[in-house]
């Protein structure tokens, strides 16, 4: 039977709901999204999906909270929300949905489960708490969606359901940018891959245009690469390696006495025409050419 109706709770909401209700509003277009507590409606049907509500967790009669005890676990038995157990069960489809290839379709849904969906589980189920964000906890997602709920004294009988559809397509603009780069990147992995075998030995990287690379680096092995160059625009850029996605730390930086110079001064600087920028923290330099931006690149590698 067609699935024409979603039901989640009326009142307040959280992250884990709006999140679910944009995988499945995607997946069912003609389903009425309904928020509400009435017990006929909270009632299992076929053709009815019932998230973060309903005191059960039963795929087959596809009703998903989590709010009951004892409360669904992953195997690591981590806690899920409503958005892990919509993930888990429909996460595949959306991504088939979203034009994912479908070679990539398990990588993509185990990395985003890991980097998004389990945050969420856990800030929803208490079993985190939001400062270990530190300062920046108001920016995380859950916040930021939280901060779109009618103020205190908002007295209009609507006002928590007119958010709540206020806040739906902000929250599938998050998750769709999040595939959308992880997809991304699974498809930078074959051109990284290949344009590492092409530099061999050298530990100068040529890339046909930005792109994530720093995975397939770890993937290839190439330990012995220092910097990465490409076009961007009419210009190329020389890039350094960052060590990992949590440090600002390279493999090796650009040279200190190009810190900071533009145009004719970073010319007399690397003694390098057409070099026209490089930062002052020495983590990317701009020239005109291709030619300009590979002697940069030499340069740097023989002062690293």
């Amino acid at each position: 039977m067609t699935i024409d109706l979603l039901v989640t709770h009326s009142g307040g909401f959280h992250a884990d709901e709006l999140l679910s209700s944009v995988i499945l509003t995607h997946l069912y277009p003609q389903a009425d999204l309904r928020r509400s507590r009435d017990r006929e409606m909270l009632t299992p049907a076929a053709n009815k999906i019932i998230y973060d509500v309903g005191g059960d967790y039963d795929a087959e009669a596809q009703i998903f909270d989590h709010h009951q005890r004892p409360s669904p676990l992953r195997e690591d038995e981590q806690p899920y929300s409503s958005f892990g157990l919509v993930w888990k069960h429909y996460g595949a489809a959306y991504l088939a949905a979203l034009d994912v290839p479908a070679d990539d379709i398990e990588a993509i849904h185990t990395t985003f489960d890991k980097k998004f969906v389990l945050p969420i589980d856990l800030l929803d189920n208490g079993a985190i708490d939001p400062s270990v964000a530190g300062e920046l906890s108001v920016l995380t997602l859950p916040s930021l969606l939280g901060s779109l709920k009618p103020v205190f004294d908002d007295t209009s009988p609507t006002a928590d359901d007119d958010a709540f559809f206020a806040a739906l397509p902000i929250s599938r603009a998050f998750v769709e940018a999040f595939i959308r780069n992880l997809a991304a990147k699974a498809r930078s992995q074959t051109l990284v891959l290949e344009a590492i075998a092409r530099a061999g030995t050298s530990p100068i990287l040529e890339l046909p245009m930005g792109m994530p690379y720093r995975s397939a680096l770890e993937k290839a092995g190439a330990d012995h690469m220092l910097f990465v160059v490409n076009p961007r625009g009419k210009d190329w850029t020389l890039n350094g390696i960052k060590l990992s996605g949590d440090t600002f730390d390279q493999r090796a930086d650009l040279p200190e006495s190009w810190a900071g110079l533009t145009d004719a001064a970073l010319e007399e600087a690397s003694g390098v025409k057409g070099a026209k920028f490089c930062h002052n923290a020495r983590f990317i330099a701009v020239a005109n050419s291709r030619e300009a931006i590979l002697e940069m690149a030499r340069i740097a590698v023989d002062a690293a």
